[in-house]
């Protein structure tokens, strides 16, 4: 006869032996975490702002419109306004999205003023992204009540600590800390975040970056331990495709510092080095198939995109492994 028995322990009571009338079992510290830890999620397409080729940028309409597509996860920017509340909005000077010279700090969430009715898309040169009937600025929370099994990217914008602990508690409030990764390029910002909430996988700093790619090279990488769980990197060749105004006015030394940044960043061993460990690797800002290609080519784990339609279709037409949102 078996016996299924459900019991309430501590971390300390995983040291003890447990007895019944007659019987005494032990429970392994192993068996333990793989039962009570979630299931990872795993992104291939990654809909940057929402798809800001499609939709103006970080709009719901534009959250909505990708995960209706099927994207894996939704990359998006955070700000707190001057009541402190979580807004989902790029620039913190409101301008160039909305044509009134602000900042987001200074203005209450009710007095924020709509996107305007065109943006330009950053990573497509010479493209303009038309939007429809929705321009205004969410909050953080909308989107997480509105989408509440899709992963999310958080970008951290400023450095300013309340608003880190303030996305910290809607994570947890929502329980999303499993679907959730945040950060920022700058260190400090990425360390005040695994501080206020280890449980958020954290991605690397531009700093980490660095040191990461120094560790790769010096062959010493296997033997330091990485807390972050995700690396999202540029691919170093869109400077020149999308980011310059002429191209051909490129200077030689600018020239050879994107070439050097591609070939050393672009590197099937070094992506699969970290999968190997866990660690899932994103390459932004991807806007045709030629980079989508390349991406996946090199082993990437997901490509980040302001066309998620492209990417989908490039994935159905190439036979790319699409994610369930879930680890092997």
């Amino acid at each position: 006869m078996s016996v299924t028995v459900v019991i309430a322990f501590s971390r300390q009571d995983l040291h003890k032996p447990w007895r019944l009338p007659g019987r005494s079992f032990h429970i392994s510290r192993r068996k333990v975490r793989l039962l009570s830890k979630r299931e990872p999620f795993l992104s291939r397409h990654i809909s940057h702002r929402g798809g800001a080729g499609e939709n103006l940028e970080n709009t719901m309409a534009a959250f909505k419109h990708a995960v209706d597509l099927g994207t894996d996860m939704l990359e998006l920017d955070c700000h707190m306004t001057k009541d402190e509340q979580v807004v989902v909005s790029h620039d913190a000077n409101l301008e160039r999205s909305t044509g009134i010279s602000a900042y987001i700090s200074d203005v209450a969430y009710a007095d924020l003023p709509p996107y305007l009715c065109k943006l330009g898309v950053t990573f497509q040169r010479e493209c303009v992204c038309e939007g429809g009937e929705d321009k205004h600025i969410p909050l953080l929370r909308d989107v997480f009540e509105a989408f509440p099994n899709t992963p999310v990217n958080i970008d951290i914008k400023v450095n300013n600590d309340t608003l880190i602990k303030k996305v910290s508690e809607l994570v947890v409030k929502y329980d999303r800390e499993h679907i959730t990764v945040w950060g920022n390029s700058s260190n400090q910002i990425v360390q005040k975040c695994y501080k206020e909430n280890p449980r958020i996988p954290v991605l690397f700093s531009m700093r980490r970056v660095l040191m990461l790619v120094g560790l790769f090279y010096t062959g010493l990488l296997p033997f330091v331990p990485l807390k972050e769980q995700f690396l999202e990197i540029p691919m170093p060749s869109i400077v020149t495709k999308h980011l310059m105004r002429d191209p051909d006015k490129m200077t030689r030394s600018q020239h050879v510092i994107t070439w050097l940044a591609d070939t050393l960043l672009m590197r099937r061993a070094l992506f699969n080095h970290l999968t190997a460990r866990g660690i899932q690797v994103y390459v932004w800002v991807l806007n045709d198939e030629k980079d989508f290609k390349r991406a996946f080519d090199l082993g990437a784990t997901g490509v980040m995109t302001d066309f998620p339609t492209k990417l989908r279709d490039f994935m159905e037409k190439n036979g790319t492994a699409k994610s369930l949102n879930k680890l092997d």
